[in-house]
């Protein structure tokens, strides 16, 4: 499995639930809720494999080194405004405002990735290297995510 198509379709994936949760009012609570509870979920998986399996074998090579530190830091943040728009009720004013921060963290992110990060990893990984990182990468999302 090739580990950055794995990972775009992750992105997609939470670029498109942002949308959706950007575009609802005070009034869809249980829009809001339900969609953040998936956007959480979505999030929580996706940094896990990352975290676990990818960020490690690139933090090992010289030139994709530093971005991956960034890397653990912008998702610390991210974790950090996701917490807050959590714990803030979905029919608070500031609700949306929370969310649009969110939002633009997350597609900093995505974009420095995409832009970035998979292009230098396909420079210091082979095709061979990439394939088993991304068969760990799919098995471990596959036990992260609940049966249902």
């Amino acid at each position: 499995m090739d580990p950055i198509e794995l990972l775009r379709a992750d992105h997609d994936e939470v670029k498109d639930l942002l949308g959706k949760l950007d575009k609802t009012t005070e009034r869809a609570e249980v829009t809001r809720t339900d969609g953040l509870e998936r956007l959480r979920l979505k999030l929580d998986v996706h940094e896990t494999i990352e975290e676990e399996i990818l960020y490690p074998a690139l933090k090992e090579f010289a030139k994709t080194k530093d971005i991956t530190l960034e890397a653990y830091e912008e998702h610390r943040v991210v974790d950090v405004i996701m917490a807050e728009l959590e714990e803030t009720p979905v029919t608070d004013e500031t609700w949306a405002a929370k969310l649009t921060v969110a939002k633009e963290n997350l597609e900093h992110h995505i974009e420095e990735e995409e832009d970035q990060m998979f292009k230098q990893a396909r420079q210091v990984m082979d095709e061979g290297e990439l394939e088993e990182l991304g068969d760990r990468m799919a098995a471990r999302k596959r036990e992260l995510m609940p049966r249902g």
